[in-house]
Protein backbone atom coordinates (compact mmCIF):
# COMPACT_ATOMS: atom_id res chain seq x y z
CA UNK A 1 0.00 0.00 0.00
CA UNK A 2 1.39 3.26 -0.98
CA UNK A 3 1.73 5.37 2.45
CA UNK A 4 0.51 8.92 2.57
CA UNK A 5 2.12 11.75 4.18
CA UNK A 6 0.08 11.24 7.92
CA UNK A 7 0.32 7.64 7.14
CA UNK A 8 -3.25 6.60 6.24
CA UNK A 9 -2.40 4.95 3.31
CA UNK A 10 -4.65 4.94 -0.38
CA UNK A 11 -8.25 4.79 0.68
CA UNK A 12 -7.71 7.91 3.13
CA UNK A 13 -6.39 9.69 -0.04
CA UNK A 14 -8.96 8.56 -1.69
CA UNK A 15 -11.80 10.07 0.52
CA UNK A 16 -9.58 13.47 0.73
CA UNK A 17 -10.07 13.58 -3.13
CA UNK A 18 -14.18 12.80 -2.70
CA UNK A 19 -14.16 15.43 -0.46
CA UNK A 20 -12.06 18.44 -3.15
CA UNK A 21 -14.83 16.74 -5.49
CA UNK A 22 -17.83 17.17 -3.45
CA UNK A 23 -17.04 21.06 -2.90
CA UNK A 24 -16.44 21.20 -6.74
CA UNK A 25 -19.70 19.62 -6.79
CA UNK A 26 -21.29 22.77 -4.64
CA UNK A 27 -19.32 25.18 -6.49
CA UNK A 28 -22.08 26.77 -8.36
CA UNK A 29 -24.41 27.29 -4.90
CA UNK A 30 -21.21 28.78 -2.89
CA UNK A 31 -20.65 31.59 -5.76
CA UNK A 32 -24.15 32.67 -5.44
CA UNK A 33 -24.02 32.31 -1.40
CA UNK A 34 -20.66 34.51 -1.58
CA UNK A 35 -22.11 36.69 -3.97
CA UNK A 36 -25.51 37.07 -2.78
CA UNK A 37 -23.70 38.45 0.51
CA UNK A 38 -21.79 40.92 -0.82
CA UNK A 39 -24.59 42.39 -2.81
CA UNK A 40 -26.12 42.70 0.57
CA UNK A 41 -23.62 43.93 2.89
CA UNK A 42 -25.18 44.04 6.69
CA UNK A 43 -23.60 45.69 9.34
CA UNK A 44 -22.20 44.16 12.92
CA UNK A 45 -24.94 42.54 14.63
CA UNK A 46 -27.36 43.28 11.98
CA UNK A 47 -27.11 39.98 9.30
CA UNK A 48 -30.02 39.04 9.19
CA UNK A 49 -30.32 37.90 5.47
CA UNK A 50 -26.92 36.65 5.41
CA UNK A 51 -27.46 34.50 8.30
CA UNK A 52 -30.58 32.80 6.66
CA UNK A 53 -28.81 32.58 3.54
CA UNK A 54 -26.06 30.47 5.16
CA UNK A 55 -28.25 28.18 6.95
CA UNK A 56 -30.49 27.24 4.04
CA UNK A 57 -27.72 24.85 2.69
CA UNK A 58 -26.89 23.35 5.94
CA UNK A 59 -30.83 22.81 6.83
CA UNK A 60 -31.83 20.99 3.70
CA UNK A 61 -28.10 18.74 3.91
CA UNK A 62 -29.55 17.94 7.58
CA UNK A 63 -27.59 19.95 9.96
CA UNK A 64 -29.23 20.44 13.31
CA UNK A 65 -29.73 24.41 13.25
CA UNK A 66 -29.54 26.89 16.38
CA UNK A 67 -30.37 30.38 15.99
CA UNK A 68 -29.77 33.11 18.78
CA UNK A 69 -26.62 31.40 20.25
CA UNK A 70 -25.26 33.53 23.20
CA UNK A 71 -27.98 35.82 23.36
CA UNK A 72 -27.38 37.00 19.65
CA UNK A 73 -29.86 37.18 17.13
CA UNK A 74 -27.49 37.12 14.57
CA UNK A 75 -25.42 33.80 16.02
CA UNK A 76 -25.77 30.69 14.99
CA UNK A 77 -24.58 27.05 15.36
CA UNK A 78 -25.57 24.19 12.79
CA UNK A 79 -24.26 21.03 13.63
CA UNK A 80 -23.61 17.69 12.16
CA UNK A 81 -22.12 14.14 13.17
CA UNK A 82 -22.02 12.15 16.45
CA UNK A 83 -22.01 13.95 20.21
CA UNK A 84 -19.68 11.69 21.25
CA UNK A 85 -17.03 12.51 18.92
CA UNK A 86 -14.35 15.24 18.63
CA UNK A 87 -16.10 18.49 17.71
CA UNK A 88 -14.63 20.51 14.99
CA UNK A 89 -16.00 23.99 14.38
CA UNK A 90 -15.77 26.18 10.77
CA UNK A 91 -15.90 29.65 11.76
CA UNK A 92 -18.35 31.73 9.60
CA UNK A 93 -18.08 35.55 9.77
CA UNK A 94 -20.48 37.27 7.21
CA UNK A 95 -20.94 41.44 8.96
CA UNK A 96 -19.46 43.99 6.40
CA UNK A 97 -17.56 47.24 6.43
CA UNK A 98 -20.18 51.23 7.14
CA UNK A 99 -19.62 52.67 3.98
CA UNK A 100 -17.63 49.70 2.31
CA UNK A 101 -19.30 46.49 2.06
CA UNK A 102 -17.46 43.50 2.27
CA UNK A 103 -14.33 45.07 2.16
CA UNK A 104 -13.00 42.65 4.32
CA UNK A 105 -13.99 39.16 2.10
CA UNK A 106 -16.70 38.19 4.92
CA UNK A 107 -18.99 37.49 2.60
CA UNK A 108 -15.71 34.64 1.52
CA UNK A 109 -15.56 33.62 5.10
CA UNK A 110 -18.74 32.61 6.13
CA UNK A 111 -19.47 30.79 2.26
CA UNK A 112 -16.37 28.94 2.94
CA UNK A 113 -16.96 27.48 6.49
CA UNK A 114 -20.40 26.26 4.64
CA UNK A 115 -19.03 24.72 1.64
CA UNK A 116 -16.64 23.21 3.92
CA UNK A 117 -18.97 21.20 6.05
CA UNK A 118 -21.53 20.82 3.24
CA UNK A 119 -18.87 19.04 0.93
CA UNK A 120 -17.76 16.71 4.46
CA UNK A 121 -21.67 15.70 4.78
CA UNK A 122 -22.18 14.92 1.37
CA UNK A 123 -18.34 12.86 0.56
CA UNK A 124 -18.08 11.42 4.48
CA UNK A 125 -21.72 10.56 5.89
CA UNK A 126 -19.89 8.40 8.61
CA UNK A 127 -17.29 10.91 9.26
CA UNK A 128 -16.32 10.29 12.90
CA UNK A 129 -16.41 13.90 13.83
CA UNK A 130 -18.94 16.34 14.84
CA UNK A 131 -18.46 19.15 12.12
CA UNK A 132 -19.97 22.42 13.73
CA UNK A 133 -20.22 25.43 11.42
CA UNK A 134 -21.06 28.85 14.32
CA UNK A 135 -21.70 31.60 12.59
CA UNK A 136 -19.90 34.55 14.52
CA UNK A 137 -21.56 37.98 13.79
CA UNK A 138 -20.06 41.30 14.40
CA UNK A 139 -16.34 40.76 13.81
CA UNK A 140 -15.61 44.42 12.72
CA UNK A 141 -16.99 46.01 15.25
CA UNK A 142 -18.90 44.58 18.64
CA UNK A 143 -16.80 41.33 19.12
CA UNK A 144 -19.10 38.58 18.45
CA UNK A 145 -16.66 35.85 19.33
CA UNK A 146 -15.83 37.50 22.28
CA UNK A 147 -19.46 37.52 23.37
CA UNK A 148 -19.97 33.85 22.28
CA UNK A 149 -16.95 32.96 24.03
CA UNK A 150 -18.06 34.70 27.47
CA UNK A 151 -21.57 32.39 26.64
CA UNK A 152 -19.15 28.99 27.16
CA UNK A 153 -20.00 28.46 23.03
CA UNK A 154 -16.45 27.20 22.07
CA UNK A 155 -15.93 25.69 25.38
CA UNK A 156 -16.54 21.69 24.32
CA UNK A 157 -14.52 22.30 20.63
CA UNK A 158 -11.56 20.65 19.82
CA UNK A 159 -10.59 22.73 16.84
CA UNK A 160 -11.75 25.70 15.31
CA UNK A 161 -11.04 27.43 12.32
CA UNK A 162 -11.63 29.76 9.23
CA UNK A 163 -9.97 31.29 6.49
CA UNK A 164 -9.64 35.02 5.45
CA UNK A 165 -8.90 36.20 2.31
CA UNK A 166 -5.53 38.17 1.38
CA UNK A 167 -3.27 39.28 -0.98
CA UNK A 168 -1.01 36.55 -0.26
CA UNK A 169 -2.08 32.73 1.02
CA UNK A 170 0.15 32.00 4.76
CA UNK A 171 -0.91 30.13 7.91
CA UNK A 172 1.00 31.22 10.60
CA UNK A 173 -0.23 35.41 10.81
CA UNK A 174 -0.35 36.43 14.36
CA UNK A 175 -2.31 39.43 15.73
CA UNK A 176 -2.49 42.20 18.23
CA UNK A 177 -4.76 42.71 21.07
CA UNK A 178 -6.71 45.61 21.21
CA UNK A 179 -9.70 47.24 22.54
CA UNK A 180 -11.45 50.38 21.24
CA UNK A 181 -12.56 53.58 23.82
CA UNK A 182 -14.76 56.22 23.82
CA UNK A 183 -13.60 59.41 25.09
CA UNK A 184 -16.77 61.72 26.16
CA UNK A 185 -15.74 65.12 27.54
CA UNK A 186 -17.74 67.89 29.32
CA UNK A 187 -17.36 71.37 29.24
CA UNK A 188 -19.49 74.60 29.65
CA UNK A 189 -20.95 76.75 26.52
CA UNK A 190 -20.25 79.85 26.31
CA UNK A 191 -20.15 82.94 23.53
CA UNK A 192 -16.61 81.97 22.19
CA UNK A 193 -16.21 86.38 21.70
CA UNK A 194 -18.32 88.05 24.38
CA UNK A 195 -17.96 85.86 27.23
CA UNK A 196 -14.92 83.27 26.75
CA UNK A 197 -14.11 83.64 30.07
CA UNK A 198 -17.66 81.99 31.06
CA UNK A 199 -16.75 79.00 28.68
CA UNK A 200 -15.33 75.90 29.23
CA UNK A 201 -13.72 73.86 25.97
CA UNK A 202 -14.63 70.19 25.81
CA UNK A 203 -12.90 70.73 22.33
CA UNK A 204 -9.54 71.88 24.30
CA UNK A 205 -9.97 68.72 26.18
CA UNK A 206 -9.86 66.82 22.85
CA UNK A 207 -6.73 68.45 21.43
CA UNK A 208 -5.24 68.30 25.07
CA UNK A 209 -5.46 64.72 24.90
CA UNK A 210 -4.52 64.11 21.55
CA UNK A 211 -1.26 65.91 22.22
CA UNK A 212 -0.61 63.81 25.74
CA UNK A 213 -1.19 60.46 23.85
CA UNK A 214 1.49 61.54 21.16
CA UNK A 215 4.00 62.60 23.95
CA UNK A 216 3.59 58.99 25.07
CA UNK A 217 4.37 57.46 21.61
CA UNK A 218 8.17 57.44 22.38
CA UNK A 219 8.04 55.96 25.58
CA UNK A 220 5.46 52.91 24.16
CA UNK A 221 7.12 49.50 22.59
CA UNK A 222 7.38 49.57 18.84
CA UNK A 223 4.30 47.28 18.38
CA UNK A 224 1.99 49.23 19.87
CA UNK A 225 -0.43 51.36 17.80
CA UNK A 226 -2.65 53.91 18.85
CA UNK A 227 -4.80 55.67 15.96
CA UNK A 228 -8.37 57.90 17.21
CA UNK A 229 -10.65 60.69 15.77
CA UNK A 230 -12.54 63.49 16.17
CA UNK A 231 -16.19 62.33 16.52
CA UNK A 232 -17.81 65.48 17.70
CA UNK A 233 -15.98 68.57 17.81
CA UNK A 234 -18.22 71.36 18.61
CA UNK A 235 -21.38 72.60 16.54
CA UNK A 236 -20.34 76.34 16.00
CA UNK A 237 -16.83 78.39 16.17
CA UNK A 238 -18.19 81.10 17.80
CA UNK A 239 -19.29 78.97 20.49
CA UNK A 240 -17.22 77.11 23.24
CA UNK A 241 -17.94 73.48 22.56
CA UNK A 242 -19.68 72.11 25.76
CA UNK A 243 -19.43 68.72 24.86
CA UNK A 244 -17.08 66.48 22.17
CA UNK A 245 -16.16 63.46 21.69
CA UNK A 246 -13.10 61.44 20.77
CA UNK A 247 -12.95 57.42 19.51
CA UNK A 248 -9.65 55.78 19.73
CA UNK A 249 -8.39 51.97 19.40
CA UNK A 250 -5.31 50.81 21.21
CA UNK A 251 -3.05 47.79 20.36
CA UNK A 252 -1.12 45.70 21.91
CA UNK A 253 1.12 42.33 21.34
CA UNK A 254 -0.67 40.89 24.46
CA UNK A 255 -3.72 41.58 26.76
CA UNK A 256 -1.02 42.35 29.54
CA UNK A 257 0.56 44.38 27.67
CA UNK A 258 -2.72 46.29 26.69
CA UNK A 259 -3.31 46.80 30.09
CA UNK A 260 -0.15 48.90 30.68
CA UNK A 261 -1.15 51.39 27.85
CA UNK A 262 -4.41 51.67 28.93
CA UNK A 263 -3.27 52.60 31.95
CA UNK A 264 -1.21 55.33 30.21
CA UNK A 265 -3.20 56.90 27.55
CA UNK A 266 -6.20 57.16 30.18
CA UNK A 267 -3.98 58.75 32.50
CA UNK A 268 -3.22 61.45 29.90
CA UNK A 269 -6.39 62.08 28.93
CA UNK A 270 -8.14 62.51 32.35
CA UNK A 271 -5.15 65.03 32.98
CA UNK A 272 -6.00 66.87 29.53
CA UNK A 273 -9.30 67.03 30.75
CA UNK A 274 -8.61 68.59 33.98
CA UNK A 275 -6.26 70.80 32.64
CA UNK A 276 -8.50 73.21 31.02
CA UNK A 277 -11.23 72.23 33.66
CA UNK A 278 -13.46 69.48 31.66
CA UNK A 279 -14.56 66.17 32.52
CA UNK A 280 -14.42 63.56 30.99
CA UNK A 281 -15.94 60.34 30.96
CA UNK A 282 -14.50 56.77 29.30
CA UNK A 283 -16.37 54.09 27.53
CA UNK A 284 -14.42 50.72 26.31
CA UNK A 285 -15.41 48.09 24.23
CA UNK A 286 -14.42 44.63 24.37
CA UNK A 287 -11.13 43.55 24.57
CA UNK A 288 -9.68 41.16 21.21
CA UNK A 289 -6.81 39.04 23.06
CA UNK A 290 -3.92 38.07 20.36
CA UNK A 291 -3.96 35.63 18.01
CA UNK A 292 -3.03 32.48 19.50
CA UNK A 293 -2.14 29.96 16.28
CA UNK A 294 -1.97 26.77 17.00
CA UNK A 295 1.20 25.30 15.00
CA UNK A 296 0.18 21.72 14.93
CA UNK A 297 -2.95 22.72 13.07
CA UNK A 298 -1.64 25.40 11.25
CA UNK A 299 0.42 22.52 9.28
CA UNK A 300 -2.34 20.43 8.37
CA UNK A 301 -3.60 22.90 6.64
CA UNK A 302 -0.82 24.15 4.85
CA UNK A 303 -0.32 20.23 4.08
CA UNK A 304 -3.67 20.91 2.69
CA UNK A 305 -2.74 24.11 0.94
CA UNK A 306 0.44 22.84 -0.80
CA UNK A 307 -1.96 19.34 -2.06
CA UNK A 308 -4.58 22.06 -3.72
CA UNK A 309 -1.15 23.30 -5.58
CA UNK A 310 -0.82 26.86 -3.82
CA UNK A 311 2.00 28.60 -2.67
CA UNK A 312 2.23 29.16 0.78
CA UNK A 313 4.29 32.39 2.09
CA UNK A 314 5.71 32.38 5.27
CA UNK A 315 5.85 36.18 7.28
CA UNK A 316 7.46 37.06 10.14
CA UNK A 317 4.95 36.55 13.07
CA UNK A 318 4.54 40.64 13.58
CA UNK A 319 4.45 41.72 10.48
CA UNK A 320 1.68 43.91 9.38
CA UNK A 321 -0.54 42.86 12.29
CA UNK A 322 -4.29 44.08 12.86
CA UNK A 323 -6.64 42.09 15.48
CA UNK A 324 -9.53 39.91 15.48
CA UNK A 325 -11.87 38.20 18.14
CA UNK A 326 -10.83 34.90 16.85
CA UNK A 327 -7.97 35.68 19.19
CA UNK A 328 -10.26 35.25 22.26
CA UNK A 329 -11.39 32.11 20.65
CA UNK A 330 -8.12 30.60 20.63
CA UNK A 331 -7.37 31.06 24.51
CA UNK A 332 -10.38 28.60 25.20
CA UNK A 333 -9.47 26.20 22.48
CA UNK A 334 -6.88 25.40 19.23
CA UNK A 335 -7.28 27.88 16.65
CA UNK A 336 -5.79 29.10 13.69
CA UNK A 337 -6.34 32.03 11.28
CA UNK A 338 -4.91 31.05 8.13
CA UNK A 339 -5.22 33.36 5.00
CA UNK A 340 -6.11 32.60 1.29
CA UNK A 341 -5.12 34.69 -1.35
CA UNK A 342 -7.46 36.62 -3.97
CA UNK A 343 -5.17 39.18 -5.66
CA UNK A 344 -2.65 41.95 -5.06
CA UNK A 345 -5.56 44.42 -3.31
CA UNK A 346 -5.13 45.22 0.56
CA UNK A 347 -8.52 44.75 2.87
CA UNK A 348 -10.37 47.09 3.94
CA UNK A 349 -10.31 49.16 0.38
CA UNK A 350 -12.63 49.13 -1.98
CA UNK A 351 -10.44 47.77 -4.40
CA UNK A 352 -10.52 44.18 -1.69
CA UNK A 353 -14.36 44.78 -2.03
CA UNK A 354 -14.75 44.42 -5.78
CA UNK A 355 -11.44 41.82 -5.27
CA UNK A 356 -14.05 39.29 -3.41
CA UNK A 357 -16.70 39.14 -5.69
CA UNK A 358 -14.18 38.62 -8.35
CA UNK A 359 -13.54 35.66 -10.65
CA UNK A 360 -9.99 35.38 -8.11
CA UNK A 361 -11.80 36.07 -5.12
CA UNK A 362 -14.08 32.82 -5.93
CA UNK A 363 -11.73 30.38 -7.16
CA UNK A 364 -9.53 31.40 -3.87
CA UNK A 365 -14.01 30.64 -1.95
CA UNK A 366 -13.34 26.91 -3.23
CA UNK A 367 -9.77 26.55 -2.39
CA UNK A 368 -10.56 27.96 0.86
CA UNK A 369 -13.59 25.98 1.27
CA UNK A 370 -11.78 22.48 0.44
CA UNK A 371 -8.45 22.83 2.43
CA UNK A 372 -11.01 23.84 5.73
CA UNK A 373 -13.08 20.14 4.91
CA UNK A 374 -9.37 18.09 4.30
CA UNK A 375 -7.84 19.55 7.64
CA UNK A 376 -10.99 18.77 9.24
CA UNK A 377 -10.84 15.37 7.83
CA UNK A 378 -7.27 15.04 8.63
CA UNK A 379 -8.72 15.57 12.36
CA UNK A 380 -11.77 13.62 12.40
CA UNK A 381 -9.99 10.33 11.08
CA UNK A 382 -6.32 10.69 12.50
CA UNK A 383 -6.37 10.86 16.15
CA UNK A 384 -2.54 11.09 16.46
CA UNK A 385 -2.87 14.55 14.83
CA UNK A 386 -6.08 15.95 16.76
CA UNK A 387 -3.66 14.58 19.77
CA UNK A 388 -0.95 16.73 18.71
CA UNK A 389 -3.22 19.63 18.42
CA UNK A 390 -4.59 19.56 21.79
CA UNK A 391 -1.67 18.76 23.83
CA UNK A 392 0.02 21.93 21.91
CA UNK A 393 -3.04 23.75 22.81
CA UNK A 394 -2.72 22.97 26.52
CA UNK A 395 0.71 22.97 27.02
CA UNK A 396 0.38 26.88 25.84
CA UNK A 397 -2.37 27.29 28.37
CA UNK A 398 -0.63 25.67 31.17
CA UNK A 399 2.45 28.02 30.70
CA UNK A 400 0.04 31.37 29.90
CA UNK A 401 -1.52 30.16 33.57
CA UNK A 402 1.99 29.79 34.89
CA UNK A 403 3.13 32.50 33.51
CA UNK A 404 0.06 35.06 34.61
CA UNK A 405 0.62 33.25 38.64
CA UNK A 406 4.20 34.35 38.61
CA UNK A 407 5.66 36.70 41.03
Amino acid sequence: MREGADGLGEPHISLKSCVEQAVDARDGLLRTLALNIHQHPELSFQEHQAMQWLLEPLAEAGFEIETGVAGLETAFRATWGPSDKPVIALLAEYDALPEMGHACGHNLIGTAAVGAALALRDACPDLPARIAVIGTPAEEDGGGKIIMCNAGVFDDVDAAMLCHPRNLTTVNRGSLACVDTTFKFYGRQAHASSAPEEGISALDAVIQSFVAINALRQFLKSDVKIHGIITKGGAAPNVVPEFCEAKFILRAITVEELETVREKVYAAVRHSADAVGARCEIEEGLVYAERNNNRALAALFKENLVSLGLEVSDLPARAGLGSSDIGNVGQVTATIHPYIRIGDVSNHTPAFRDAAASEAGLIALNQAAKALAMTAYDLAVNPQALQAVREEFEQWRANKTSYAHSP
